[in-house]
């Protein structure tokens, strides 16, 4: 859904807007944490801190764009977190905390950056919401090509 919606409507539209260098379609993501370099040796701490988190699936509503000067970024964002998402950064940030692991204290923003390099729009871009269902998370690094996958875990859907 995210990637239909990325080469359908969002990136496009702000990259019409804003020029730029448009995010590839598969480096798409919702940062939930950013640890930044992390020692080799404690990955498997990390994922053994990620495969203790048993938060239910939920979904998103992205339903505005933005753009940031101070980095040349267009973004798609919420105007309302869900609770669920917001319960699942808060027990993934009490893990690293306890792991040991330090992170940026800075308020927390979810948004999906769509456009860098940008400049300013000359108006607020014409944007159209989506839902994007979250039913895994996962653990990622940067690499010079773009993010690597180490591992995900499911969200379950919940009982009805």
């Amino acid at each position: 859904m995210l990637r239909e919606f990325y080469t359908g409507n969002a990136a496009g539209i702000l990259y019409r807007e804003c020029g730029g260098k448009k995010t590839k379609a598969e480096s798409i993501h919702l940062t939930l944490v950013f640890l930044g370099a992390v020692e080799t040796g404690k990955v498997g701490l990390l994922r053994g801190i990620a495969s203790k988190i048993a938060e239910s699936a939920f979904e998103v509503r992205m339903d505005r764009a933005g753009y940031w000067k101070h980095n040349r970024i267009a973004w798609a964002g919420m105007t309302t977190i869900p609770p669920e998402l917001d319960r699942l950064v808060a027990v993934l940030q009490q893990g690293l905390r306890a792991g040991g692991f330090e992170f940026d204290g800075r308020a927390w923003f979810p948004h999906v950056t769509l456009v860098r390099k940008a400049d300013a729009p000359e108006t607020d871009p014409d944007f159209q919401a989506f839902s994007w269902p979250v039913s895994e998370f996962c653990l990622a690094a940067s690499t010079a090509s773009g993010y690597a996958i180490l591992d995900k875990w499911p969200l379950p859907v919940p009982q009805r």
